[in-house]
C-alpha cells in the first residue's frame, strides 16, 4: 500500500486485510515465475502478499516497497524470518529508484492511491529488466460507486458536514482502456487489461465498520476529528447494510504487461 502524502493505520489493516491477501494470491497466479527471480512487491503494504511472493521464488528475492512509515515497520517485522530473501524499504511508488532492475513485478490493491498513473508506470518500466513482467490489480472504474453514494448523504449531515464539505477524492479508479494507452506509452507490450466485479461482504455490527473505517473512508475519516470518526464509519456501514450485511462493491482493475526488450 502507498500514498504519497499520508499514513495508514498499518496494525489495523494487517488485521482487515483478508480480501486483499485473497485478490494477492489470485494475482500472483497470473505471473509466471521459475523460483529463481527477483521481484518487486509495488505496494507492499504490512507484507501479507510479499510472503506469498517470496514463497514462489525460494531461490530468488523479492524487493518489497510501500511508501507509508507504519506499513514499512510493521512488513518489515511480518518478514523477519526471510530477510536473507526480502528486503522491504519506504519509498514513494512515483520516485521509485531501485539499485538493480528485477525480473518481475506485481502489485495488489495499490495503484488506485496513485493519481499519476503515466509517470507510476514509467517509474515501473525503469525497475524492470528488458522483458520483465508486470502483473496488477487494483481499484477500477466504478470501485466502491454504491458505497460512496450510500456514505454520501451521512457526510452531508452535521456534525460532518462542516469539514468535509472540501473533500476531494483522492484515488484514481482507471478504466482497462486507459490503462492499457499508458502501459503501452511506458514501453509495455503483450498488455492485457480488464475490470473484474469482486464484492465483499460484511457483517454490520464491528466488522463492516472497521473495515469501512481502516480502508474505503480512510480519506474521509482523516478529515473528520477524532471524536467523530468512529460515528462517522457506523453511520455510512448502517446506510449501505441490507439485512445486516454491507456489499462492498469492489471492481478490480487487472493488467499484464512485458516490457519491451
Amino acid at each position: 500500500m502507498t500514498s504519497t502524502h499520508r499514513e495508514w493505520d498499518a496494525g489495523s489493516y494487517h488485521a482487515v486485510s483478508g480480501p486483499q491477501q485473497e485478490w494477492g494470491r489470485r494475482v500472483l497466479d497470473r505471473l509466471p515465475l521459475v523460483g529463481d527471480e527477483v521481484v518487486l512487491d509495488a505496494g507492499c503494504g504490512t507484507g501479507r502478499v510479499t510472503r506469498l511472493v517470496a514463497e514462489r521464488v525460494p531461490r530468488g528475492r523479492v524487493v518489497a516497497v510501500d511508501g507509508s512509515h507504519a506499513m514499512v515497520e510493521r512488513a518489515r517485522h511480518e518478514l523477519s524470518d526471510l530477510a536473507d530473501r526480502v528486503s522491504v524499504r519506504q519509498s514513494d511508488l512515483l520516485d521509485l529508484d531501485l539499485d538493480e532492475r528485477v525480473d518481475a513485478a506485481i502489485s495488489t490493491a495499490t495503484f488506485h492511491w496513485i493519481l499519476d498513473h503515466e509517470r507510476l508506470f514509467g517509474r515501473l518500466a525503469a525497475a524492470l529488466r528488458p522483458g520483465g513482467r508486470l502483473t496488477f490489480q487494483c481499484g477500477g472504474l466504478g470501485n466502491i460507486a454504491g458505497v460512496m453514494a450510500a456514505m454520501a448523504p451521512v457526510a452531508a449531515e452535521e456534525p460532518y458536514r462542516e469539514h468535509l464539505a472540501g473533500f476531494s477524492k483522492d484515488w484514481n479508479f482507471a478504466s482497462a482502456e486507459a490503462t492499457a494507452r499508458r502501459l503501452a506509452g511506458a514501453g509495455f507490450t503483450e498488455v492485457s487489461t480488464w475490470l473484474e466485479p469482486a464484492p465483499v461482504r460484511l457483517s454490520l455490527g464491528g466488522e463492516a465498520e472497521e473495515f469501512l473505517l481502516t480502508v474505503v473512508l480512510r480519506l474521509h475519516a482523516e478529515a473528520l476529528p477524532a471524536e467523530l470518526r468512529e460515528p462517522f464509519a457506523a453511520a455510512s456501514a448502517a446506510r449501505a447494510a441490507q439485512d445486516g450485511v454491507v456489499t462492498l462493491d469492489y471492481v478490480r482493475l487487472n493488467a499484464d504487461a512485458v516490457l519491451r526488450r
